[in-house]
């Protein structure tokens, strides 16, 4: 499990594809590698892999076909940069929210706003997800927990970011059409679906 609240940004040092699987080689900032091993759960971009390999500052991260088509991590190469996150440990404090590692697809940046003090991204995502996504709830983008803004019926929706987030992920390197992952809060998931069964099952006796 992981909060949502990115820790540092990395760079892949190398990628290596075979069929099936790439092997992502990620070059983690000293602090992170304390205590990390092999086996360990590490978010990429929000997406939960398993250290299967550890050589001083580099870590050896396999990435299946699966996974590399549900997220970015199919476009990343070397130099690219990550949001990274250590997975939560019991009496860590809970900065973001819940967090599993599994994407459940990627969303597009649609436009990006510079007001004064100020950053907005809007995304556009499948309107499927929809009804997970609502203002003041809670989505994680690229492995970072955020508030949602405002949403689209069309499929889409806003965050306004801080400074500090700004200075700890990657988001202002991004640019309009790039990908990002896309996890939903899934307490509000288990809610939603729970009230349409119910609502279902309710109209049969009706």
């Amino acid at each position: 499990m992981f909060t949502g609240i990115i820790q540092s940004q990395a760079k892949i040092n190398q990628v290596k594809s075979k069929p099936g699987i790439k092997t992502l080689i990620i070059l983690l900032a000293e602090h992170l590698i304390i205590n990390l091993e092999i086996g360990a759960s590490v978010a990429v971009n929000g997406v939960c892999l398993t250290v299967r390999k550890i050589h001083n500052n580099e870590v050896f991260f396999d990435v299946m076909q699966e996974t590399l088509d549900k997220t970015n991590l199919e476009l990343l190469k070397k130099h690219s940069v990550v949001n990274i996150e250590r997975s939560i440990k019991q009496g860590d404090e809970l900065g973001g929210h819940i967090v599993s590692g599994h994407v459940d697809t990627t969303a597009t940046i649609s436009k990006i706003i510079k007001p004064k003090n100020n950053y907005i991204l809007k995304f556009n995502c499948p309107k499927s997800l929809m009804k997970y996504i609502y203002p003041k709830g809670f989505i994680t983008v690229n492995g970072a927990s955020l508030t949602i803004v405002k949403t689209f019926k069309k499929g889409g929706f806003t965050v306004h970011l801080i400074p500090e987030t700004l200075k700890t992920t990657t988001f202002s390197s991004l640019k309009v059409g790039d990908k990002v992952n896309i996890e939903i809060d899934r307490q509000t998931q288990v809610i939603v679906n729970t009230i349409k069964q119910y609502l279902k099952n309710t109209k049969k006796f009706l």
